[in-house]
């Protein structure tokens, strides 16, 4: 990739500057380091945008890691959803590799650490620990165990990998420096016991290590050749480093950690710990709810792919945290849909329209065309009657002049068909509109051929033939949150700002040609906004997502407030 093609962010910049310095292209690896405890949401999607485009742009391979080292936490569910997401925004790893595939050399390398006075086993409580490690701005104390024996140690870590002492009773230390400015050097944990059931490698294993220890030995392993993660490791690339310096051989790449900064989004929240507390309160619908931050869920409602991608693009890499509007990641699906998605006729908010000239009896199946962005045009028919549903909206009695839609003695084109005249309105005993009737011009009939009408009107409004329509049941939705940050205020629970009005179920009638539509099809409701067919729909039971609508309405409902 050459600098001129494209400017490069602070990351490219570091791959380059290396490459510069002698590092081989040929040697660049990256990596995607997914942890199996919940399911990936947006900033995993920037995250995984960001490896995998970059082994793209540099033809270099790209690992997918997972750092399966906490059992109690992990399934294999979760591998295989993470998988799933990759694939489906359109990456492929070179290696699927996992922290647990190292749980050997790990312990080995520990065994070594232990030998050389660089490791040690801790037996004091949680609680012991915490007094003795210190404060930001006071040194920590040393361990009253800091100094057992080699032969201690090496005893005592052997019987914790052979089950025989409880959990919290024994843990493995690397011994830095109880003083050290960065907490984190404070001689970390690097094994704890774990009596837990691993989903890949069963209860071979009774200790595991701690993430701080198996990530930066993982790359090494695996020759990454950078290691990108968010901003809150940049205090633990100092540990990284120092656990490297320790088997690092200098005849192999040694793994670069740099940070940037994670790119939050307004009105979700994208902690999987926060995630899994929807998931497991049933505040919504499983981790694939439409209204999640979740891949699978922004799948489930109908966002695009290459919308997601085209999102991380256009919001790029930073190095410092910023809130990022959803709005903005709408715009994205709004565009790729408006490229790629069908328009089709549906109404939802339905009133009756009776044509009272059109002819008993009589139905045409008239031509509509598929989406007006295709290269080459393609049409469908759809069915035209006496009858039909139009949206309540669409029609008011008495109008202004800025309402361009039907009103009684004015004139409406229906779209792909006739314009009509609205004559009259039949009410209930409670003033509602229960049928509005209106004449047809006999000649106004729209479309490509001779047959096609010249004569122009103001307002064109959608439609659906009664005797045609299917019931479909459409779920509509709004920000799961009220408030566009709903973590950032640590006092109060961010369950306090769950919108109750997030989702709107209603039944609607859409046009016959929807009746194969398929799980994740996506199409454009005409005037209405994109939809998607949910994993619930059945022939005998359409279900559509509301995806995003036609525009932001929703930074214009917030600006009047």
């Amino acid at each position: 990739m050459s600098t001129e093609e494209k400017s490069l962010n602070f990351l490219e910049q570091i791959i380059e500057e290396d490459l510069k310095n002698g590092l081989s292209k040929d040697k660049l690896r990256f990596r995607f380091p997914p942890e199996p405890n919940g399911y990936l949401h947006v900033g995993h999607a920037s995250a995984i945008c960001l490896n995998f485009g970059l082994g793209i742009d540099y033809q270099s391979p790209v690992n997918l890691r997972f750092d399966d080292t906490n059992p109690a936490k992990e399934e294999q569910e979760y591998v295989d959803a993470i998988k799933k997401d990759i694939e489906w925004l359109g990456y492929q790893w070179a290696n699927e590799c996992y922290a647990s595939d190292y749980f050997q050399q790990l312990y080995d390398w520990a065994v070594e650490f232990i030998k050389k006075g660089k490791a040690y086993v801790d037996s004091q409580s949680s609680e012991e620990m915490a007094k003795q490690k210190g404060t930001p701005t006071q040194v920590g104390t040393n361990s009253p165990y800091r100094n057992r024996s080699v032969e201690e140690n090496l005893d005592l870590f052997e019987r914790m990998k052979n089950g025989e002492f409880e959990e919290g009773t024994h843990i493995l230390r690397a011994k830095i420096d109880m003083s050290h400015n960065n907490m984190l050097m404070r001689d970390p944990i690097m094994y704890r016991i774990l009596k837990k059931q691993h989903h890949r490698t069963g209860n071979d294993w009774c200790i595991y290590p701690m993430y701080d220890w198996a990530h930066g030995e993982s790359d090494y392993l695996e020759q990454i050749s950078h290691s990108f993660c968010t901003l809150e490791f940049l205090p633990h690339r100092e540990l990284y480093d120092w656990f490297l310096d320790q088997v690092y051989d200098e005849t192999k790449v040694r793994p670069k950690q740099r940070e940037f900064a994670r790119r939050n989004l307004s009105h979700t929240v994208v902690s999987k710990r926060k995630l899994l507390q929807l998931v497991e309160e049933k505040h919504v619908n499983g981790w694939d709810d439409p209204r999640m931050s979740t891949i699978s869920g922004m799948r489930r409602r109908g966002y695009p792919p290459m919308a997601i991608r085209n999102f991380a693009k256009t919001i790029g890499i930073a190095k410092r945290t910023n809130l990022i509007d959803v709005s903005l990641l709408e715009f994205c699906v709004r565009e790729e849909l408006n490229k790629t998605a069908p328009r089709v006729m549906a109404v939802l908010n339905p009133v009756k329209l009776v044509i009272t000239n059109y002819p008993n009896g009589k139905e045409e199946w008239l031509e509509a065309e598929n989406n007006p962005e295709e290269e080459v045009m393609t049409y469908r028919k759809v069915p035209f009657s006496k009858e039909l549903y139009i949206e309540r909206e669409d029609f008011q009695e008495e109008a202004n002049k800025k309402f361009f839609r039907l009103t009684l003695g004015t004139e409406v084109r229906l779209k792909n068909a006739y314009i009509i005249k609205g004559e009259s309105v039949i009410k209930d005993e409670n003033g509602t509109i229960t049928e509005i009737h209106c004449t047809y011009d006999t000649d106004s009939r729209s479309g490509s051929g001779t047959e096609a009408s010249q004569r122009k009107v103001k307002g064109t409004i959608h439609w659906v033939s009664i005797n045609h329509a299917i019931s479909a049941e459409v779920r509509s939705y709004d920000r799961l949150f009220s408030n566009e940050s709903p973590d950032g205020n640590k006092e109060i629970d961010f369950k306090e700002f769950i919108n109750p009005n997030s989702l709107e179920i209603i039944t609607g009638y859409v046009e016959p040609s929807l009746q194969s539509a398929k799980n994740l099809d996506q199409f454009q409701f005409q005037r209405l906004g994109y939809f998607c067919v949910d994993k619930d729909s059945s022939p005998s039971n359409l279900v559509f997502n509301k995806t995003v609508g036609l525009r932001d309405t929703w930074a214009k409902v917030e600006s009047k407030e």
